[in-house]
């Protein structure tokens, strides 16, 4: 077995723990079993979902069993933890089906056919579901005293604003997270949880419920929740989250979003979410200040995941997407995959007649209808300077005559004029 919580400790990955000085201990003394909980809100995982991944995927391959949860019925209450207002509840099909499809993400992070340390993969659903309200309440709800869960931060956080309150469905959350625990360790000798820091009074809970029923020392770590340097959560952009979905997010943009992780930001992630060697990573330190502009540790960082989640394919992908945008020559490429790469570019319409009336459409204006070159005059200056390309290959003469077998893609003809300026000009029609 590899020492574990030295590995996390050097990460930066501990944040709180149960039994003080003795967990580092404790930990390392033999193998244990751990688990992770995973809310199924939709039908993919994001990047916030990574942290608690990568924690399982660390603690296997250090000898411990991992367990993760998909918490089919906590999924239906929602987590108030963090949360400002109350989560639209989803039906059980919507449920149902966003729990298959994590489950396939799953077996992407761990190892669920290993002997001894193989994960296992539950769902909450599967115990809670024989529950009645009655039994629920005499069994679990008698060992809650309410004081204590009025006195967890995810409660009085919600009950202290004036704009939103706690109703008593998510109140119960914590009970129903709190059992989980004692479920894991009665079936399968759970005694560890782990979580984001904002998890901490539902696994506290958790361990309270294991003594009062149990008679169980059960034991508890957090690591801090994945966060930019300016306090807001990584892997939100504009358009919404980076899933871990192809085709939620390909992987050209799961590639694009951490090479451009800010430099105050690249080690942390380094740290928190690859399994690159503490040299490596040291070294990367470096060279982000000695050589900034090479943004050595974005590229590292971007290679890395993209590998992890999408397979060396997605990499290879991604990369080649990242040279086309900078120059590299287009072709054997979807109408899909190129409105990805060139998503914030201009782009028009036109028929897909203009390609094969009259011999097809003059280079001259293609500049001009799409946007590139102001009028004719200009478009024919920028050709004769060499600054005209079609699908990155360069256009020399103005009575270049552009038909279909010009197109990048089914209906897609990539413009540029000069190193970075682009345009796009889709073809519909017959």
């Amino acid at each position: 077995m590899k020492d574990i919580y030295a590995e996390l400790s050097w990460r930066g990955l501990i944040n709180q723990t149960t039994g003080d000085d003795s967990f580092a201990t404790w930990l390392n003394e033999q193998s244990r079993t751990v688990y992770a909980g995973f809310d199924p809100t939709a039908e993919s995982l994001h990047v916030g979902h990574m942290l608690p991944l990568m924690l399982l995927r660390r603690f296997q391959a250090a000898g411990h069993k991992p367990i993760a949860l998909v918490g089919g019925a906590t999924g239906m209450i929602g987590d108030p933890s963090g949360k400002s207002a109350e989560r639209n509840l989803l039906s059980v099909d919507q449920l149902r089906a966003n729990v298959d499809a994590i489950k396939t993400q799953m077996h992407q992070f761990l190892d669920f056919d290993e002997a001894g340390s193989g994960a296992v993969l539950v769902n909450n659903f599967d115990w809670m579901q024989s529950f009645s309200y009655l039994d629920f309440l005499r069994d679990i709800g008698k060992n809650f005293p309410v004081n204590v869960m009025m006195a967890k931060d995810s409660v009085k956080g919600r009950l202290e604003r004036d704009d939103a309150g706690l109703s008593y469905t998510e109140f119960s959350y914590m009970l129903l997270q709190a059992y989980d625990f004692v479920h894991l360790y009665d079936k399968l000798g759970c005694t560890l949880q782990i979580g984001g820091s904002d998890q901490w009074g539902n696994i506290t809970a958790g361990i309270d419920l294991g003594r009062r029923m149990r008679s169980a020392q059960l034991f508890g770590m957090t690591c801090p929740l994945l966060t930019k340097s300016d306090g807001t959560k990584m892997g939100k952009t504009e358009s919404g989250a980076i899933w871990l979905s192809a085709e939620r997010t390909s992987p050209y943009a799961f590639y694009q979003y951490w090479i451009n992780v800010a430099d105050e930001d690249a080690g942390k992630c380094l740290r928190f979410l690859t399994e690159l060697e503490r040299e490596e990573i040291e070294s990367l330190d470096k060279a982000r200040v000695d050589e900034p502009h090479k943004r050595e540790s974005q590229k590292r960082l971007a290679e890395a995941l993209t590998e992890l989640v999408h397979g060396k394919a997605g990499v290879e992908s991604a990369q080649r997407a990242t040279e086309i945008f900078f120059g590299g020559e287009i072709d054997n490429l979807s109408d899909k995959q190129l409105i990805e790469i060139f998503a914030d570019v201009p782009s028009q319409q036109l028929g897909r007649d203009r390609l094969a009336a009259d011999g097809g459409l003059n280079i001259v204006d293609a500049l001009v209808e799409s946007g590139l070159c102001k009028s004719k005059g200009d478009a024919r200056r920028t050709v004769s300077q060499g600054g005209a390309y079609v699908n990155n290959r360069r256009i020399e003469e103005t009575d270049k005559m552009l038909g279909t077998t010009d197109l990048a893609s089914e209906t897609v003809m990539v413009l540029r004029s000069g190193k970075k300026k682009y345009a796009l000009l889709r073809f519909a029609g017959e």
